[in-house]
């Protein structure tokens, strides 16, 4: 399932992150989020389909909404690079959807095929990378700095985590998952050692999001939210018990519903 945040202000996201993932590790880790939110290692840049979870139509790299204001953000972006493009006309239309948090998708007659076209476009390509990089990766190394989680692992999960229960201040947020997890361990990470305890609590602490959810949207939608979710914790918490905290290739992940590998 993809599930992103409130529309948010992406300039006031697009400070710099830590640096504490390293090229092959980041690589690694998308990858791995690939994995669940399109069945391949392979980021779908030209993924769109309305998947019926209230968000309207989900669209290209980890799943950006046009409820949830990010596929304007992306396609605002592009227009403003490349005024003539398959999907300008569909701006004022994503922006009053943005506006409502509304999944209407009657008035986008065209629009996934548009969103395929341009994503045959580098620069539609690179702007998608942009604009997830504000809206998830550069937050969750900001909050994995600020519960002190230093391994490669521990900074995947929180990746992983935004991206599908994204950054805001609802109960089923990636932050509120950590604060809760902070709050059960009475504090932050303290050590390496204690670091794998540490992120085990904070995987369970998802994995009873799922079971117990706070925002309403997901509890409308309670049973696609745990049964399309709960896999792709479990694969983390086998990386978990394994220890490869440093997020090494290749990396086998196999549930019941899916099987692939992630390259060395």
């Amino acid at each position: 399932m993809r599930l992103t945040a409130l529309i948010v202000t992406i300039c006031a996201l697009s400070t710099g992150s830590s640096g504490k993932m390293t090229v092959d590790q980041k690589r690694r880790c998308e990858q791995f989020i690939s994995i669940f939110e399109s069945d391949s290692v392979d980021i779908t840049y030209d993924f769109v389909e309305d998947i019926h979870d209230g968000r309207g139509y989900t669209c290209g790299k980890f799943g950006f909404t046009t409820a949830t204001g990010d596929a304007y953000e992306v396609v605002n972006k592009y227009t403003v690079k490349k005024h003539d493009n398959p999907l300008a006309e569909y701006l004022p239309e994503l922006k009053r959807l943005a506006k409502h948090f509304s999944n209407d998708t009657s008035h986008l007659v065209g629009f996934p095929d548009a969103w395929r076209e341009s994503a045959r476009d580098q620069l539609f390509i690179d702007i998608q990378d942009e604009v997830s990089a504000a809206m998830s990766y550069n937050p969750a190394m900001k909050w994995a700095d600020s519960a002190n989680i230093q391994s490669a692992l521990g900074r995947c999960a929180l990746y992983d985590c935004i991206i599908e229960h994204g950054g805001g201040d609802d109960g089923d947020s990636m932050p509120s998952i950590l604060n809760r997890t902070i709050t059960l361990r009475k504090g932050v990470v303290k050590s390496s050692a204690d670091e794998q305890y540490w992120m085990r609590a904070f995987l369970d602490m998802r994995l009873d999001d799922f079971d117990h959810p706070r925002d309403q949207i997901n509890i409308d939608h309670q049973k696609g939210w745990h049964d399309d979710s709960v896999q792709r914790v479990y694969a983390m918490i086998t990386q978990l018990n394994e220890y490869n905290m440093n997020w090494d290739g290749p990396i086998h992940v196999k549930t019941k519903d899916t099987d692939h590998t992630i390259p060395k």
